[in-house]
This record gives C-alpha cells, structure tokens and sequence, in this order.
C-alpha cells in the first residue's frame, strides 16, 4: 500500500469516526424527541456538558476508560463501535467507489442506516422524521448523482413500500393482528429510492435470512419456542441493504449461474 493511499484512509476514517460521533447524537436523542443540534453533549448520568477535549472520538473513551470525566459513570461501549463502524464505512465505500460523488451518497445512505438499525434495537421503532425524508432525498441523489432514470427509482420504492404492505396486509387478515410495523415498510421503500428494484429483492431476501437466523439463535438462547417473540426487522433489512451495496452484482451473479444452471 502506498504511504497517500494510507494517508487518505487515515484521513477518511477520522472523518467517518467524527460523523459516528454525530450519529450517536443522533440515535439518543432522535427517538426522545430532543433536538440534535442543541444542547451540546452531556453526561446522561450527572447531566454536565461534556467539554470538546473529552469528546474525541475513540480517543476520549479509551483515555478516560470508558468512564465519564466528572461523576466516573460508566460509557457505553456502543458509543465507541458506532464511531468505529462509521469510520470503517467511510474507508470501505471509498474502496468501493473512490473518492466520487457517488462514494458520498452511499456513505450518507449507510449512516442513515445505522442510525435507523440501533433505534430500531433500542426502541423498535424507526421514526418517520428518519425514513419519509429519506425516500425523497435518496430518490434525488439518485436521479442527479447516481444517474438513474426517474421510473427506475419510482419502481424501486413501489416495490420497496408495496412488498412489504402486502406482507403486514395479508398477515394482519389472517391472524388479525399487526405482524410487521409501518416502519419497515417505509424504510424498504427508501432503500428501494436508492438502489431499485433489484436492491429491494436482494435485501428482503438476504434480511429474511439474517433476521430467521438471529430470530432462531435468540430463541435458542432464552429456551424459548414462541414465535410471537418480537424481532426488530429494520437492522435486517439495513444490513442486507449494506451487502447489496458491496456485494449485491457479484452474489446475484454467482446465483444465475451456479444456482439457476444446475
């Protein structure tokens, strides 16, 4: 590896850990309905304002042994792995894409992602303010960035709202109860404004397959045969998305023709 290619994804996985410190924001206040912008960081625990010095990503957490500066409350680990996470992204999508406008969009596309992903664990919900703005926003980065004609993106976010409504639909008819909340379903149509129908088909599949093995091993760990267990699905579905990004052409390939000429 080169010493500039090195230096750049130094560069950009200080960046992306920045922006992991922003998403953390994010993720705590966004489903308790607090601003985002104001006030500054603070201790969740004794409430004082955390000064910039002990707000470094990764750094300030290692320092200070995951401890908060005034009260000694323990920091959570996921504070530090989003930050980590986020700036491995940005290293990644720039080894994917290069530095492009399109390597941009797709990291934007993979924050909103993981915000969405850790709520959804915390809280199971995806809130609306995340996923209705998302669908427009990805549907015209994809037009004007990602060069993709505009019935392409109409019928990725039919096909993304449209598949997963018919689900909770038919579901909710047989067994008279909501199996799937509205979040899901507008989260698979922002994801359908990005990638098209082709990503929408890749990441109900491939999220169906991460969310039966994690739904199967959570029942195995609590002894546990109930299938009316609640799964959040929006990380699923946020983590087949991420595979389609990087992987989606090769695997679909791979299945054409190993898969469908056997």
């Amino acid at each position: 590896m080169s010493y500039p290619l090195l230096v750049i994804l130094i560069l950009l996985f200080i960046f992306g850990a920045c922006v992991g410190s922003f998403l953390n924001v994010c993720i705590y206040r966004i489903p308790r309905k607090k601003s985002i912008v104001s006030p500054g960081s603070a201790c969740p625990a004794c409430n004082t304002p955390i000064p910039s010095f002990a707000n470094i990503p990764l750094i300030s957490f290692l320092i200070l042994k995951g401890r908060c500066l005034f009260c000694s409350h323990p920091i959570s680990w996921r504070y530090p792995l989003v930050e980590a996470v986020t700036g491995l992204a940005a290293v990644l999508v720039f080894l994917r894409f290069g530095l492009t406008q399109q390597a941009a969009v797709w990291f934007g596309f993979f924050a909103t992602l993981l915000v969405v992903s850790v709520i959804d664990l915390d809280f199971q919900i995806i809130p609306d303010c995340i996923s209705l703005p998302g669908i427009a926003v990805f549907a015209v980065l994809a037009h004007l960035v990602l060069d993709r004609p505009l019935s392409s993106i109409g019928y990725g976010i039919l096909a993304g709202g449209g598949i997963l409504y018919a689900v909770a639909l038919v579901y909710y008819l047989v067994r008279k109860t909501d199996g799937m909340g509205g979040g899901d379903i507008k989260l698979l149509a922002m994801i359908g404004a990005a990638t098209g129908v082709s990503g929408v088909l890749f990441t109900l599949f491939a999220g169906s397959v991460f969310g039966t093995v994690a739904g199967a091993a959570q029942m195995v760990r609590a002894r546990t045969r109930d299938r009316l267990t609640r799964i959040p699905f929006g990380p699923y579905l946020s983590a087949g998305a991420v595979l389609y990004l990087f992987y989606g052409d090769m695997i679909i390939q791979w299945y054409i023709f190993t898969i469908i000429n056997l």
